[in-house]
């Protein structure tokens, strides 16, 4: 079982998203965001299907997130 831990410092994200724009220019990329908060709503588990796949995102005792497949 492969763990990612999803927690990225806003200088990480800001450069994330630089990367986005500059793979695609010309096209405005359109990101979406959303707070853990709203995905989890309420609960500590969310189950995520993708491809087939199912990925579970944990909130974790420490406040961390948590997507293992």
């Amino acid at each position: 079982m492969s763990t990612s831990v999803l927690s990225l410092t806003p200088s990480l994200q800001a450069l994330a998203a630089r990367r986005r724009s500059a793979s695609a220019p010309g096209i405005a990329a359109a990101t979406r965001h959303v707070t853990s908060q709203s995905l989890l709503a309420g609960g500590r588990e969310l189950v995520i299907q993708h491809q087939g796949g199912e990925y579970h995102l944990r909130l974790t005792r420490n406040d961390k997130l948590i997507l293992t497949k």
